[in-house]
């Protein structure tokens, strides 16, 4: 090799990861509030792996931060998609924030949260999940699709630190690799039952409006029953079946046809509404920078 080109291979190591490009799926999708659907899917499947499920357990604000934590968490994600120079200081600053995340699984067995085969597994559960919900609330995509969707998946798990040996290079390898998760590893944890719960105590969310702040305090008991139910029907039902099956979780076809009403109504209205309403801000914010680059 030369020096030229051994210095070219030594620049393009040291680079940032770049984020999945606009106009890509993940652009297209991950910012618009449809996807706030299945965010509660995708948690729980990360937390049906032991180390993972101890880890929350052990070191998480879920229980008594459940509003605060997620926003945080959301915002993140959005930063790895739209976040542009600050996609992969965000990625950074996750792995900091989990240097000191260990401990033992219910299996017994030691665990550090940025173990590849527990780090890995965290950003692949939000594939299948996509997949699987994208064809209730967007569209079902195409094989191509799928493919590019998956391509922008491990860009974004570049961005999160992990190596290409870490995760399946491609979607054909991907299927094994989940399978294999879903019969050997995955399975009803403590905080996955807990987040499949309706009789759970979950703190009220905070308001800044006076007004809005004494409707929750009136109201929130009947309004957390309300939400822990709705919570609990979308996260099953965004669950791919064979996840479900591992979680050993019942789904009817009752249930399945109160499903597809409710997704066919919002892939309907949502694509209607203003931008501004459709798109989370961040995710709004880069689509009006980009499109202003681009003119």
């Amino acid at each position: 090799m030369s020096t030229d080109t051994t210095r070219a291979a030594t620049a393009a190591r040291g680079r940032d990861p770049e984020p999945p490009p606009p106009g890509g799926v993940l652009w297209t999708n991950a910012g618009d509030v449809r996807s706030l659907l299945t965010l509660p899917a995708a948690f729980t499947l990360q937390v049906a792996h032991p180390a993972v499920g101890a880890g929350v357990d052990q070191h998480s604000v879920f229980r008594t931060d459940p509003w605060g934590r997620g926003e945080r968490s959301l915002r993140s994600v959005l930063l790895w998609v739209y976040g542009g120079d600050q996609a992969a200081e965000e990625g950074r600053r996750v792995r900091r924030l989990h240097q000191e995340i260990r401990g033992t699984d219910t299996r017994g067995r030691r665990y550090h949260s940025l173990d590849p085969a527990c780090y890995a597994w965290v950003h692949a559960t939000g594939f299948p999940v996509a997949l699987y919900s994208g064809r209730y609330l967007f569209r079902r995509i195409t094989p191509a699709q799928e493919r590019q969707l998956y391509r922008e998946w491990l860009q974004v798990g570049r961005i999160l630190g992990l190596r290409d040996r870490d995760m399946p290079q491609t979607v054909e390898e991907f299927w094994p690799y989940y399978h294999r998760m879903l019969a050997e590893e995955i399975e009803p944890t403590k905080v996955a039952r807990e987040l499949l719960a309706t009789d759970t105590d979950v703190p009220r969310p905070d308001a800044a409006s006076p007004a809005l702040r004494l409707l929750l305090r009136i109201g929130w008991p009947l309004l957390r029953t309300a939400y822990l139910r709705f919570r609990a029907f979308v996260t099953v039902g965004y669950l791919p079946p064979e996840a479900r099956a591992a979680l050993g979780l019942e789904w009817t076809p009752a249930q399945e046809r109160r499903l597809r009403r409710f997704s066919t109504a919002v892939r309907i209205l949502v694509p209607l509404l203003p931008e501004r309403l459709r798109y989370l801000p961040l995710a709004r914010t880069a689509r009006a920078r980009h499109r202003a680059g681009a003119r």
